[in-house]
């Protein structure tokens, strides 16, 4: 799970942020925009429709941020904020699409990883993810990826956190299963 003194600066950033510290806002943003933009990618599958809700979403975070009254909670809420501006930049597109008759969206991945061979891996769990639903893929992102812990994602993702083991445990199997060449 992400390390204590991560989340004690950013509790301190996100305090500094709430007095009206730009410096404090930009390290926030800083830190927090790749983040936000991975999660976003799990969840609208689409690298431009991602950083336009993450744009958005930080817009509503630096208004909302006086009103967050358990800085320490800052990661969690602002995945949350950055879900719901997904859920809704998602459901814009999908009324588009049905009127337009569009093409599916296409999925695109950032890899951080600098071997082939980890390149090759990173590729292969991707692709697989794709194709899980979106609930569960971002599920299993915050979990393994943004190293949340349940109660965390269920914050973020604005579910129970008995919803989430479930997300997570299906999400495991058809992973598992992708990779292993089964049908889940």
């Amino acid at each position: 799970m992400r390390d204590e003194r991560e989340r004690a600066l950013d509790a301190w950033l996100a305090a500094a942020a709430r007095t009206g510290s730009r410096d404090a806002m930009g390290k926030l943003a800083e830190r927090w925009h790749g983040k936000l933009l991975r999660h976003a990618w799990r969840l609208t599958g689409d690298g431009e429709l991602a950083a336009d809700a993450v744009q958005e979403a930080w817009a509503d975070i630096l208004r909302g941020l006086h009103g967050l009254d358990d800085t320490r909670a800052f990661a969690a809420w602002a995945f949350r904020i950055t879900s719901r501006r997904c859920q809704r930049a998602i459901s814009s597109r999908r009324r588009r699409r049905e009127s337009e008759s569009a093409a599916a969206l296409e999925v695109s991945w950032e890899t951080d990883s600098d071997s082939q061979s980890a390149h090759a891996d990173a590729d292969t769990v991707r692709a697989a993810m794709a194709h899980l639903p979106p609930d569960q893929r971002a599920a299993l992102g915050l979990f393994y990826l943004e190293q949340m812990r349940v109660a965390e994602i269920a914050i973020a993702l604005d579910t129970a956190p008995g919803t989430i083991k479930t997300r997570l445990m299906h999400a495991r199997r058809k992973l598992r299963a992708q990779l292993e060449g089964a049908k889940p």
